[in-house]
């Protein structure tokens, strides 16, 4: 696996992410009164981080507004991405286990994090239309990535990841920890949301995510 600190980086994965995409009108009017009132904000799609042939992918649900859509880098600099990268780090993917800002310094090893949807959606709610609009891009990613497993955090992130391989959703019905064999080379992992309100509520605690990082870190090692 290649690592950012060493060499040339392969390319990103062909079709994966669109820095001008403007194809979800709900999305592009939301974004612009965003940068209006946040200029200093990355306020557009944003990019996934890590390498690109890593073999963990992490799917999210959409950046935050005062997290990724802030900094311009996945789960950083918002709550959720707390419990995750504090997590990663721990198992050996991160190389801090803190996220806060896009130029802290922080790499990835072995683990590639993205979204279903690249965009900040109203209330943190995309729409099917635009998560469907959005799946081309993470179908391109995993196809470019190829990893041994995809973490989908939350449902739409399920979904999404499911949707990318034309499979039925009935079929794969999301659970927290459930495995679902793509195919002879790829598992899809499920997650609830490492979200303020699920940690919070107890939904999702420290100890449930680490159970699920200790099972992936022997998937890919």
């Amino acid at each position: 696996m290649s690592d950012p600190a060493e060499g040339t980086p392969p390319p990103e994965p062909s079709g994966g992410f669109a820095p001008d995409c403007r194809r979800c009108s709900r999305l592009v009017q939301f974004l612009d009164e965003v940068r209006a009132e946040h200029p200093r904000y990355h306020a557009a799609p944003v990019p996934s981080f890590g390498p690109v042939d890593a073999r963990l992918l992490i799917v999210g649900l959409a950046p935050g507004m005062h997290g990724a859509n802030a900094t311009g880098r996945p789960f950083t600099g918002d709550y959720a991405g707390i419990l995750l990268y504090a997590t990663l780090h721990e198992y050996g993917f991160a190389s801090a286990p803190e996220s806060e800002r896009a130029d802290d310094g922080l790499a990835l090893h072995d683990c590639r994090i993205t979204n279903a949807v690249k965009c900040l959606p109203p209330q943190n709610r995309p729409t099917t239309a635009e998560i469907r609009e959005c799946n081309g891009y993470l179908a391109a990613e995993i196809a470019g990535v190829r990893p041994r497993v995809i973490l989908a955090l939350g449902k739409v992130a399920h979904d999404a990841a499911l949707r990318t391989r034309g499979l039925a959703l009935a079929r794969h019905p999301f659970a927290h920890a459930a495995e679902h064999r793509l195919d002879d080379d790829t598992v899809l992992v499920d997650s609830y949301h490492c979200s303020r309100y699920n940690t919070q509520t107890g939904r999702l605690t420290p100890a449930m995510f680490r159970r699920l990082f200790a099972r992936i870190r022997e998937q890919v090692s």
